[in-house]
């Protein structure tokens, strides 16, 4: 009984200790499971961390370098506008220095009776008359006196360059109606004379009537020399003279007139014996070329609105430009700020 008893309580220890080691070995392979998924957990966060963060710096790196090209677009706009503002400044300044001549033509029915004045000497007026449309029978008794059909004066005053010295001249008034070809023709005639060359001065003056309506004649004559030219037509020939006016606007706001003159000569054919012929016949016309008035005038191709209007511009781009920038950077660093902030609170959840 006592060995039956034994037996049976071996048997109970030894299965107990062998439920014993089953336990313990069973614990540890559940210790062993949960320790590899607990690595594994954290290997998985430290993979999802490192993406999130690989992911962070791409997208702000892509800002940052945004933010810079973006910048660098303003400052390449300011430039441009400041360039634009100095070439509009001294473009402006240049065509204030260099300002283009213009021409225009002003068309006329009638001009104002040129004055004509004729610097005789020794010669004699021997006919002049106004004829139209070119009807002009031009020698009827050359050498003899004929018909003066044409308003005169006869003007004595100081030469303006020659002290001391007095000058006549016989002023004529010259053609008027362009439209019908009004036109001038006179004869002069020089006696035997001891001068090598024989001719005849004139001059040209704007308008006739004022030298009647002058007070002081000779004061007007004096004014005309110095502002028109003096020429000069031969004996022996007929002197076509085709006239044109030209007034020209001075930088003090001025007005100058300018005759200018094509001249067509055609000789003589004298018929007089040698002896006759020490004698000299003159034969002048004076006719308009066309009924337009050339103006001359200097203008200033810069318009100082046009300018201001460009500068306006250029600087409220300046303007903005600035602002875009002050406003560009301001965002850049909002951004590091927020990222600074996402970082932080990212480090503290995986910590």
């Amino acid at each position: 009984m006592i060995r039956r008893e034994t037996a049976g309580s071996y048997r109970e220890l030894t299965n107990d200790q062998t439920e014993e080691r089953r336990y313990s070995s069973d614990l540890a392979v559940e210790n062993d499971a949960e320790e590899e998924c607990v690595n594994n957990e954290v290997l998985e966060d430290n993979n999802v961390g490192s993406t999130i963060l690989s992911s962070i710096f791409g997208k702000a790196c892509l800002k940052n370098t945004f933010s810079v090209i973006l910048i660098f677009i303003y400052l390449l706009l300011m430039s441009v506008a400041v360039f634009l503002a100095y070439q509009t400044i001294t473009d402006y300044r240049e065509k204030l220095k260099h300002p283009v001549m213009s021409v225009s033509f002003q068309e006329v029915q009638k001009y104002d009776a040129p004055g004509i004045a004729f610097y005789l000497g020794e010669a004699k007026l021997l006919s002049c008359q106004h004829h139209f449309h070119d009807r002009v029978q031009f020698v009827v008794n050359p050498g003899h006196s004929g018909e003066i059909d044409c308003n005169n004066e006869h003007v004595t005053y100081m030469d303006p360059y020659r002290n001391h010295t007095l000058k006549s001249a016989l002023v004529i008034r010259g053609p008027q109606d362009v439209r019908k070809k009004e036109l001038v023709f006179l004869q002069f005639h020089l006696n035997e004379t001891e001068e090598d060359f024989s001719a005849i001065d004139y001059l040209l003056f704007s308008s006739f009537e004022e030298f009647l309506e002058s007070p002081d004649k000779a004061q007007f004559m004096q004014e005309s020399e110095r502002s028109y030219s003096i020429w000069t037509f031969s004996g022996g020939f007929r002197t076509w003279v085709k006239m044109s006016l030209v007034k020209t606007m001075e930088k003090d706001r001025s007005e100058s007139i300018e005759f200018r003159q094509e001249s067509t000569l055609v000789r003589y054919n004298d018929r007089r014996r040698g002896s006759d012929q020490s004698d000299q016949w003159f034969f002048v016309v004076f006719e308009w070329k066309d009924p337009f008035i050339q103006e001359v005038r200097d203008i200033i191709t810069a318009n100082q609105w046009n300018t201001i209007a460009i500068l306006c511009g250029v600087f409220l781009a300046l303007f903005k430009a600035a602002e875009f920038a002050k406003l560009s950077i301001k965002w850049m660093i909002k951004i590091k700020q927020r990222q600074q902030k996402r970082k932080t609170q990212e480090l503290d959840q995986m910590s």
